[in-house]
């Protein structure tokens, strides 16, 4: 499954506000907590937790940051989606930045069709979840994109 946006914003701005987890709870309104567990260099393992219009959600990745290939991926080690795994790709063009989140996810769970937990777990939780990201990502990078003065995280 992929969800995608234009957002009229340099990479880089768009790159920071997408790796630093640790402040989507402040930043994002479907977020409610990110925690650091772990950090090494460009790895890191992060607990978080959102909610899908008030359906709490959470799961905890491994975190790798790539910014020479304007990428960031995720690995799903807990949670009833561990395995499931997630690339953003940013890709520059003429008038900012296209954004990619891919999620993979083929779960092997005994009595429930694979079709079901497509609709589920990819289109009414990851669909949603990732959309309002993008949205509010978008939001946050153009602001800052045209007021140079706005703190930045």
């Amino acid at each position: 499954m992929h969800t995608e946006i234009h957002i009229r914003a340099p990479s880089a701005v768009v790159f920071r506000l997408a790796a630093a987890v640790e402040h989507w709870p402040v930043l994002l309104p479907h977020y409610r907590s990110v925690k650091i567990v772990r950090s090494d260099g460009r790895r890191r393992l992060v607990r978080m937790a959102a909610h899908r219009d008030g359906i709490p959600v959470h799961w905890t990745s491994i975190q790798t940051l790539d910014p020479d290939q304007d990428r960031i991926e995720y690995l799903h080690v807990a949670g009833i989606t561990r395995g499931m795994e997630v690339a953003w790709v940013l890709r520059p063009t003429d008038s900012g930045v296209w954004v990619r989140i891919s999620h993979r996810f083929h779960p092997r769970w005994p009595l429930i069709p694979s079709v079901l937990v497509d609709w589920v777990v990819h289109r009414f939780f990851v669909n949603a979840i990732a959309t309002k990201t993008l949205l509010h990502i978008r939001r946050l990078a153009e602001a800052r994109n045209t007021s140079p003065s706005e703190p930045r995280t």
